[in-house]
């Protein structure tokens, strides 16, 4: 019961790191990386599509976006789309292309958006710790329904600890590493 209890455990917590990683790539840096359009969703004949359902995403320079749709009509709907994705971005058509350049950042909007990760990284320790929680309620009705010690209860407890530390740890290094990256010019 308790290695189950553990793996699950770990499994949940690796979860939650992957939720911050996806989360901290759509924060936008000086340059420009396909993933940020990743979550636009495109009105196709009625239908919202992902943008890479309806168009080929392309990086056309280091700051520049290119994305073309796969249909003449489909131009105007992803320029629209884009602009309504509330990404801070101005697309602009040339042609049956939609170029997307990306701003250069203001040092004020690079604070706001250490605060924006840094938010993003608590709110993944919240959830971290919230696992850790939910495991130590499952020890503790172990011990009650007498399935397991509590001699093994405490020490699965300071292994779930272990776990905890090491996944806020791995937190805390993506949270600098984003920093870094926000902050270098």
């Amino acid at each position: 019961m308790i290695a189950e209890l553990k793996k699950a455990t770990e499994q949940k917590m690796t979860k939650s790191l992957e939720a911050l990683k996806n989360d901290l790539a759509k924060v936008r840096t000086g340059r420009a990386h396909t993933g940020i359009l990743d979550h636009v969703m495109v009105d196709y004949y009625g239908t919202p599509t992902p943008i890479n359902q309806v168009a080929n995403v392309t990086l056309l320079d280091a700051r520049t976006i290119g994305v073309q749709p796969w249909e003449k009509p489909m131009v105007a709907k992803v320029e629209k789309a884009i602009r309504d994705a509330d990404l801070g971005l101005n697309p602009a058509t040339q042609g049956d292309v939609v170029r997307v350049p990306m701003p250069a950042l203001t040092e004020e909007r690079r604070r706001e958006l250490i605060k924006v990760v840094k938010g993003e990284g608590e709110n993944a320790k919240v959830a971290i710790r919230n696992l850790r929680r939910d495991a130590n309620n499952g020890l503790k009705e172990g011990v009650k329904s007498k399935e397991i010690s509590e001699d093994d209860e405490r020490r699965a407890q300071d292994d779930i600890q272990k776990l905890t530390d090491k996944f806020v740890a791995d937190v805390d290094k993506l949270l600098v590493e984003k920093e870094k990256e926000l902050l270098a010019v």
